[in-house]
């Protein structure tokens, strides 16, 4: 695999400070190894996108110093690819369908069910007869695809944060409203733009196990991962809005740059080969 990186934003609101110091570091890691920097608009979800925010998030980046190569894609543009990603599970039988309601799941997911972790989708609709998935379909109402994973274990070496490893469920890859599943759009965009290393936010290390089961059923190459902790507002919260000046419509983009830096033990120079080689897990 390249070293290629790449931050991925969803355009539903102004990026804060903790998103853009994910995406110093991404770029950070990629350029001190000579590598492409990417850019990806997450744009799945449709009620939340606004217009503005593609161009706001993107001028935020280069106020910051950061440049990436190549067109900025949009996941929404994107459809093709990840129908192709579904009908090869389709075809090795790793999907099913799922009428689940959000209330049955729930009631579900509180029974104990062996290996997987607790709230995980028990596999319900995985059981049903012949006559029941019959009389399901003749319902009408459309259902969830999730793929048929059998609580399998994947493990991977994070590079901030060791070794982890989790229990996969039988995650949902295309909703009932037809929307592709984040997962499943990840994926398929990682190994065909050729993502090396996967830089984002620690709040997603638990989602990497889901992923790398669906590169290794697509029979794509994995990248490597560097979940970075978030950044705390002062009561030990995840930082937001109700923190105060937390975006670059408060702080001056030099102030936030120095800021980030710092938090980062680089010293005041914005430099790319000033990124340790084995950096140390960075606190919060």
């Amino acid at each position: 695999m390249t070293a290629d990186g790449r931050f991925a934003p969803s355009p539903t609101g102004t990026l804060h400070v903790g998103n853009l110091r994910t995406a110093l570091v991404a770029w950070l890691f990629a350029r001190s190894q000579d590598a492409r920097y990417l850019v990806r608009m997450e744009d799945l979800d449709t009620g939340r996108v606004r217009e503005r925010f593609y161009d706001e998030q993107l001028h935020d980046l280069a106020a910051l110093g950061l440049d990436w190569d190549g067109p900025v894609v949009r996941q929404s543009e994107r459809i093709a690819l990840y129908d192709d990603a579904l009908g090869a599970l389709r075809e090795q039988g790793f999907v099913y369908e799922c009428w689940c309601t959000r209330a049955e799941i729930r009631e579900a997911a509180s029974a104990p069910h062996g290996p997987l972790p607790e709230g995980a989708y028990p596999g319900t609709c995985l059981r049903l007869s012949a006559a029941e998935l019959a009389a399901k379909r003749a319902e009408g109402r459309p259902p969830a695809l999730r793929v048929r994973a059998h609580g399998a274990r994947v493990a991977f070496r994070d590079r901030l944060c060791g070794e982890h490893s989790g229990v996969v469920d039988d995650f949902v890859v295309r909703r009932n409203d037809g929307a592709i599943a984040y997962n499943l759009a990840v994926v398929v965009d990682d190994a065909e733009q050729g993502v090396g290393e996967v830089v984002r936010g620690a709040d997603l290390l638990d989602s990497t196990p889901r992923q790398l089961w669906l590169a290794r059923a697509l029979g794509v190459a994995e990248p490597t991962y560097a979940h970075v902790p978030l950044v705390l507002g002062p009561d030990g919260a995840r930082l937001a809005k109700r923190h105060g000046a937390v975006t670059l419509r408060d702080v001056e983009p030099a102030a936030a740059r120095r800021w980030m830096i710092e938090s980062l033990g680089l010293g005041g120079e914005f430099d790319p080969a000033a990124l340790p080689s084995a950096p140390t897990v960075w606190s919060g």
